[in-house]
């Protein structure tokens, strides 16, 4: 009876190293052959399925580089930046500092003040599931006027001018993507906190879970890619400024495995706050949303994903909770459809 309790132990680690091996080389053949399609895009994956975690990339930091990309590379993570915002939210729930249901009315910063038509309408989990109403910031615009910082342009000042100035909520209740929505949301966390975002996300997230190659402020670092927009023009990274909740947050393929890996591990706050993220906040007949994360079901899967775009980088952050396997595509071009394309094959092929 011992030996084969024996051998069934031998056979189920062969199996589990088996599937791994499988699961690993699946997914490298398709970042390969993606990549040899796209040799100017470098690229870096991680992933993690039941605790274990595998890495492939392709690429150089930038064309002028004989550095490869790895999954210690430094990428622009964009506005999966968001979901980091919104588990500090919900963090900020089980700390009891805020409700999901609360007005943003008395959260608001020094400065802002509503319209009356505006008052007691707007609720945190409005801002965080994009279906505020609120104006957003213009992109186009900023662009314009400053095709490597368009942020910098943004200040307390005028998004302070943009709030107290609406009088009217746009589709107050349909979903449509906001950065200002994050960056009020940002805001929120330091009135409730009484610290900056910055110190927040390294006391919450960073610090806790030692994502020592996740940067904010300064990241001026040796690994560093070079972005470079859609017809190929080198891109700067985002300075930090007022907007950073929304989307200023840099790192890697290892310390995002890092952050997929504690929401799936039951019983720390990472995870906690996480589950509360996860919930509907918003569904219409095109799209589910939780706190900042999209959600996708089927009749076998229920997947959480968001994805970035700098100007000169694109990211997707993707994970099944139930099938614990999460993972994340992390690309020096802003190429969204290069992007959505490997999220969908990885799925279709080895994932579903």
């Amino acid at each position: 009876m011992k030996n084969s309790f024996t051998l069934l132990a031998v056979l189920l680690l062969i199996s589990t190293f088996s599937f791994g091996q499988n699961f690993s080389q699946k997914i490298d053949s398709i970042i390969k052959d993606n990549y040899q399609k796209n040799p100017d895009v470098g690229i870096s994956v991680g992933f993690i399925s039941n605790n274990k975690e595998y890495y492939t990339a392709y690429g150089k930091l930038s064309k002028e580089s004989s550095m490869n990309i790895d999954k210690s590379s430094l990428f622009e993570i964009a506005s999966i930046t968001k979901i980091l915002t919104s588990n500090l939210i919900a963090q900020a729930v089980i700390d009891k500092k805020l409700k999901l249901e609360d007005y943003i009315d008395n959260y608001l910063p020094k400065g802002y003040h509503l319209h009356e038509n505006l008052k007691n309408k707007i609720k945190i989990s409005d801002l965080a599931s994009h279906q505020s109403g609120l104006p957003d910031i213009d992109f186009g615009k900023l662009i314009e006027l400053n095709p490597q910082q368009p942020v910098s342009s943004v200040t307390e000042e005028s998004l302070i001018s943009m709030i107290n100035n609406c009088s009217e909520l746009i589709d107050y209740g349909k979903y449509r993507y906001s950065t200002m929505g994050y960056t009020l949301l940002g805001q929120i966390l330091e009135k409730v906190y009484g610290k900056s975002y910055d110190e927040i996300i390294h006391k919450k997230i960073i610090g806790p879970l030692k994502m020592t190659n996740t940067f904010t402020k300064e990241f001026n670092v040796k690994n560093k890619t070079t972005g470079y927009n859609p017809n190929g023009g080198a891109q700067e990274f985002f300075k930090w400024n007022i907007t950073a909740s929304a989307g200023l947050v840099k790192s890697n393929a290892s310390n995002m495995v890092t952050y997929l890996r504690a929401i799936l591990t039951k019983g720390n706050p990472v995870s906690n706050a996480a589950l509360i993220t996860e919930n509907i906040y918003y569904k219409d007949e095109k799209r589910e949303m939780g706190l900042g994360l999209n959600i996708s079901t089927d009749d076998q899967n229920t997947i959480y994903l968001k994805s970035g775009d700098s100007m000169g980088e694109s990211s997707i952050i993707c994970y099944n909770r139930a099938k614990n396997w999460g993972f994340i595509i992390l690309l020096n071009k802003r190429d969204s459809k290069m992007r959505q394309n490997l999220l969908n094959e990885i799925y279709e092929k080895v994932l579903k």
